[in-house]
């Protein structure tokens, strides 16, 4: 077909949406790149609850340039992340500060940005991915990952574990006073687990974990938060023991990482007492690409699995590559069942990106 044969068949209007549909999304990793730089050089945290500012007075604050300092706020205000009025001046507000300066608040979201150059970064090793099939490691993007990981889910661990998820599984509380035996698999950075051994002090916990950076990482934890009763292993040295000793055991958005997911649920289950229980919490996803297109957050999902997920979960040459949304609760359900599971209950937990699943032999 000749160039002035297929002009004939292109419709403006919608080149014209998907022209700026594509430079829309530059636009947010562009941004994106400049939120890493806003949380790592704390100026989100010097503009919370300082009021409208000049970009003298920021730089000011923050010992940084200012004309640097004014370029990065006329770019966030551009980008409607901060406030700005006609005398020259900035403000964060009180709701932006809570997604943006404030790590203790639910909805901090700055910490997903931390491992954004070593994210990008990634991009020149994925071509080579997808010409072998083998993906990268969990620790391909160094200490920063496991920094990055642990600022993401930290919020929802201290507001949410222990008030809400905890009492609502069947008589897991009462065990954890008592002095439940305690796993944590693909525990990260250990967050999930300080928060628990600090609340039940008469407990014992265990976190499993690959990555070294993760493991460094949660022994760091651990010391600060002065506990006892917790202990980190490298998961490929010391493994979870088959003598079903534990009461409770957990995995937090690790199952559709790991090379071999259905292992590691046979070995929960062998590590599992008769009637001890195992909680899941995983990406909320649907069976199908069908049902998953409804959710806008579908393209950034599949983006991360291509980056970061996947390719963990196919870092190793027989790896099942689950995938971010390939642990939906149709497979839960099938894996665990295989694994000798036989009571499978889905809990609520308002999260917008997570199921949990109870899962008892």
């Amino acid at each position: 077909m000749s160039t002035q044969q297929s002009d004939t068949s292109i419709d403006p209007d919608k080149l014209k949406a998907g022209s700026q549909r594509v430079f829309g999304l530059l636009s947010g990793a562009l941004i994106s790149a400049m939120i890493h730089l806003g949380d790592r050089l704390g100026l989100y945290r010097a503009l919370h609850g300082a009021g409208p500012v000049t970009s003298e007075e920021l730089a000011n604050k923050t010992g940084l340039s200012e004309r640097w300092v004014r370029e990065w706020l006329r770019g966030q205000a551009a980008a409607q992340l901060l406030e700005y009025t006609e005398e020259g001046r900035f403000s964060l507000s009180p709701e932006m500060a809570m997604i943006l300066a404030d790590e203790d608040s639910p909805k901090f979201a700055a910490g997903i940005f931390s491992d954004f150059p070593q994210r990008m970064a990634i991009l020149e090793r994925l071509p080579e991915a997808f010409r072998t099939g083998l993906g990268l490691p969990y620790d391909a993007r160094g200490p920063e990952g496991a920094r990055g990981i642990e600022r993401v889910f930290a919020p929802w661990y201290r507001h949410s574990l222990i008030p809400i998820v905890l009492p609502a599984l069947d008589g897991v509380e009462s065990r954890l006073h008592a002095g439940a035996k305690v796993a944590d698999v693909g525990c990260g950075a250990g967050i999930a687990l300080v928060q628990m051994a600090a609340a039940f002090p008469q407990a014992d916990f265990h976190g499993y974990d690959i990555s070294e950076h993760a493991l460094a990482r949660a022994n760091a934890n651990k010391a600060e938060a002065g506990l006892s009763n917790l202990q980190f292993h490298h998961a490929a040295q010391d493994g979870l023991p088959a003598d079903a000793s534990f009461d409770f055991i957990t995995t937090f958005d690790c199952i559709h990482d790991m090379t071999h997911p259905a292992e590691a649920i046979r070995a929960i289950r062998s590590a599992l007492k008769s009637d001890g229980t195992w909680l899941i919490a995983d990406i909320k996803s649907a069976p199908t690409f069908e049902e998953n297109l409804k959710n806008p957050m579908t393209g950034l999902m599949y983006a991360f699995s291509v980056m970061g997920c996947m390719s963990s979960a196919l870092s190793e040459p027989d790896g099942a590559g689950l995938g971010t949304l390939g642990f939906n609760e149709q497979v839960a359900r099938s894996m665990t069942r295989d694994a000798g599971f036989t009571r499978f209950t889905r809990h609520d937990f308002d999260n917008p990106f997570n199921a949990y699943y109870e899962v008892r032999p």
